[in-house]
């Protein structure tokens, strides 16, 4: 089986992220409600309302290979959240990073640092991937904030791009290419360091 079709586990030293698996429902539940994260109108978690739905949208992508879905696990094994590969080319070689969620209690504590920075050197050094696409509401300042701070560069707005619960959403659209990534990965080190300097 190829790097493409096989979900791996990837491991750092703030999170784990392994294959998101059915038994993952409930915890997934608990871990959006930490915050009210489902009340976000401007984020795909509010699809967690209807978890069962949500879930099976999630394994018919990644039954069709367009996705590999990971479970974000704490060292202790304590699931904080969901993030995933998406719209998948390998015959191009492309890939997005998306559908990701963290509970409140860990958000500004590294992981999100630490999750990407694994999800990127899969990406790049493991899958071969040419340019990784992040994507975000056009409402959701926060994440627009984060991306950047990764060190990825705005594409441009994709906008009346989708239809969600009503609304038509504009999305925001980030990249970083592979001539980028040593950049990034330097960049993600750093602020991984950083933070562990920072922590009491």
């Amino acid at each position: 089986m190829s790097v493409w079709q096989s979900i791996p586990t990837l491991t750092g030293h703030h999170v784990t992220l392994r294959p998101l698996a059915h038994c993952d429902r409930d915890a997934l539940v608990s871990a959006a409600a930490d915050g009210d994260l489902t009340d976000l109108f401007f984020t795909n978690v509010s699809g967690l309302k209807d978890p069962d739905a949500f879930m099976s949208a999630i394994f018919l992508e990644r039954d069709h290979g367009r996705a590999m879905p990971f479970a974000v696990c704490l060292p202790d094994g304590a699931l904080v959240g969901l993030t995933r590969y998406m719209r998948m080319a390998p015959q191009h070689r492309r890939l997005e990073i998306g559908g990701t969620f963290y509970a409140k209690s860990v958000q500004r504590t590294g992981v999100n640092t630490e999750a990407k920075k694994l999800l990127l050197l899969h990406a790049f050094e493991i899958m071969g991937c040419n340019a990784v696409q992040i994507r975000t509401d056009w409402f959701n300042r926060q994440s627009q904030a984060a991306i950047e701070r990764l060190g990825a560069k705005m594409d441009g707005v994709l906008r009346n791009h989708q239809i969600m619960d009503g609304r038509i959403r504009d999305l925001v659209v980030y990249s970083i290419i592979a001539s980028e990534w040593p950049g990034v990965k330097r960049n993600l080190n750093y602020l991984l360091e950083r933070h562990q300097r920072e922590r009491p």
